[in-house]
């Protein structure tokens, strides 16, 4: 029976991760005031490209559902 080796490779970064360029605490002060990250499905990413798309949308259907629900109250 082979015995495993004592001296395996650590793993480490790999060749094509390039954090040269990058930036410590970047995004720290955002975070930390709180966030919510909501993972899009490819099909819906494709319509809405860019959180501020997203945003404006569900911004319209928060006010078309208040409107049903005032509507309904009637």
């Amino acid at each position: 029976m082979k015995r495993a080796s004592k001296s395996r490779e650590e793993p480490g970064i790999r060749d094509e991760y390039d954090f040269s360029e990058g930036v410590r605490g970047k995004y720290a002060k955002r975070y930390a005031k709180g966030s919510n990250v909501v993972i899009l499905e490819p099909d819906v990413a494709r319509v809405f490209s860019t959180s501020s798309s997203v945003n404006d949308a569900l911004r319209s259907l928060v006010e078309i559902a208040h409107r049903k629900v005032k509507q309904s109250a009637r």
